[in-house]
């Protein structure tokens, strides 16, 4: 019988020798391919040997969002080295006198752009003739915010950004019984010099309009403050790195916002036993909040979670620390037949203890849902 052979990966060796003797050279510079490696990873490579030989010692790069479909992102004059296209990307390799150029586009209007020259002036010149008149402001409308969104990528933390559907918070008040609404009002009404505390915590069961609360509040807030959703959290206040260029921001803003750090679901990093299963994940984030770390940072963080407040942990709820702890609960029986008036759902499909935001939009619909008997531990929510 014979075996199947096992494949065997060709790695291909690529070595910069260095000057000859006497010469202020650097050491040999060594890189190793596979044949793993796609096209694009090889421009990557490429772009990165004079840098690393030091015979353009000086780099430069930027991220893009809202890129020109019809931006070239390169120099009038350039020569183009390489060119790779793959699904949904397009590397490009170029150089000129004294530069060269690596950029990496996205379909979805993102872009990379780095730039290695022999001068620090030459490398920020080329850059800028790279990027000038390449993007254009985000399509945004009244019922849109702009919402940054977090993640950690294969070379580090990236920050993408887009427009989501965001309700006035007067439209959706009625979501929301009484004392929530009332406590929300007081929050949605802040303005930046009124910022008291610098955590802000929605808990309540599945389903009762959390996230849609923070929706409301991004775009309430739009005017002093950028919300951002990490979508990652565990990963956020498990590498420091990550904790620190989402914390840190970009100084070199003069006209900066406050920013608003979302979380959702972090029933983990904060409850009661989290230092024991999170490890340093609580501590960071209370650092954040009300630590060096958030000294001198315009940062606020909002957190949503299912856990009741008797299990969070007491060092996120002590007074001074939250700018809000409000409780996201259900709909009175007279308010939710209120929010149901002219839909035609029969009073009786009501329970007697009022109804999610969810199970409402449920009726609505048309969709009738069984409750549980144990409808806080069954419930999935439909992520309101």
């Amino acid at each position: 019988m014979t075996m199947p052979q096992e494949r065997t990966h060709e790695v291909l060796h690529l070595i910069e020798p260095p000057e000859a003797p006497g010469a202020d050279a650097a050491l040999p510079v060594v890189f190793n391919l596979s044949d793993d490696n796609s096209p694009a990873d090889v421009m990557d490579v490429l772009s990165l040997r004079p840098f690393a030989s030091g015979e353009q010692p000086w780099s430069r790069s930027t991220r893009l969002e809202h890129v020109k479909a019809d931006a070239p992102l390169r120099p009038d004059g350039a020569r183009l080295v390489r060119v790779a296209r793959e699904k949904g990307k397009e590397s490009v390799l170029a150089e000129g006198d004294g530069w060269t150029l690596l950029t990496n586009r996205w379909k979805s209007g993102i872009a990379y752009v780095a730039v290695s020259a022999v001068t620090d002036e030459l490398a920020e010149s080329v850059l800028e003739a790279c990027v000038k008149d390449a993007t254009e402001p985000p399509k945004t409308d009244e019922t849109s915010v702009e919402m940054g969104f977090w993640h950690m990528g294969s070379h580090g933390p990236v920050r993408s950004e887009r427009a989501i559907t965001a309700d006035s918070w007067d439209d959706i008040r009625r979501n929301y019984t009484a004392p929530v609404a009332e406590a929300l009002d007081a929050v949605m009404n802040l303005t930046r010099d009124e910022v008291a505390g610098r955590l802000l915590l929605l808990h309540g069961p599945p389903g009762t309009g959390k996230t849609t609360a923070l929706r409301a509040l991004a775009r309430a807030w739009g005017d002093w403050c950028q919300a951002d959703c990490v979508l990652d959290p565990e990963a956020l206040f498990g590498t420091p790195s990550y904790l620190m260029e989402v914390a840190v921001g970009d100084d070199e803003d003069e006209n900066r916002r406050w920013r608003l750090l979302i979380l959702e679901d972090c029933d983990e990093l904060i409850r009661g036993e989290a230092k024991q299963s999170t490890g340093q994940g609580l501590s960071r984030l209370l650092n954040l909040t009300d630590g060096m770390l958030g000294q001198g940072r315009d940062v606020l963080v909002a957190i949503t979670t299912n856990e009741d407040l008797a299990r969070l942990h007491p060092a996120v709820v002590r007074p001074g620390r939250c700018l809000a702890q409000i409780e996201v609960g259900r709909l009175t029986r007279d308010e939710a037949l209120t929010w149901l008036d002219g839909s035609g759902v029969p009073p009786a499909d009501v329970a007697s203890d009022g109804a999610t935001l969810a199970e409402l939009v449920a009726l609505r619909k048309g969709e009738q849902r069984p409750r549980s008997e144990n409808a806080e531990t069954a419930a999935t929510g439909f992520y309101l």
